[in-house]
């Protein structure tokens, strides 16, 4: 038989879940304005011609054709939705798209339908992971959030 304390430590449990859910989508909104995309957090840099989202592998595969040519340094930034290590780095790497605005970074989610394929043959195991071209070339890979690494390897490859 269940006792009435089960369902108030259930009540309690909903509650503090609900609470924290609304401390971390509030304290992760800088410019304090409504976010109108939750699955993005480009909203910052939405005019920025240095952040783009790939949403297809089109896109995806067009974006790659131009770091491995060597025209365009690049990040690769794979990302999902579900990821809380991934919104823990996502004011970090717009912070560097701005500071480096000749570098394009492409933000690419996994679970982003068309882009399977794409992402399988760029070896991606694991969110966050963010892979650097240059010259053609990848020149560094970042699998977990390091943001000291990340900022080392942004000032080395691209300044």
């Amino acid at each position: 038989m269940k006792s009435q304390w089960s369902n108030f430590h259930q009540i309690g449990r909903n509650y503090f879940l609900a609470a924290s859910a609304i401390y971390v989508s509030t304290e992760f909104n800088f410019l304090n304005t409504p976010l109108p995309d939750r699955s993005s957090f480009c909203f910052a840099a939405k005019d920025r011609s240095s952040f783009v989202v790939l949403k297809s592998e089109a896109e995806f595969n067009s974006a790659l054709s131009k770091a491995r040519d060597g025209s365009l340094p690049s990040v690769f930034y794979f990302t999902a939705a579900w990821c809380g290590p991934c919104r823990l780095l996502a004011p970090v790497i717009l912070e560097l798209s701005n500071k480096y605005p000749d570098v394009t970074t492409y933000k690419v989610d996994i679970d982003e339908g068309g882009l399977t394929n794409a992402i399988g043959k760029q070896n991606v195991s694991a969110v966050p992971t963010l892979q650097f071209f240059k010259g053609g070339v990848k020149k560094a890979e970042i699998v977990g959030v390091d943001v000291m690494k990340l900022r080392n390897v942004m000032e080395k490859l691209y300044k």
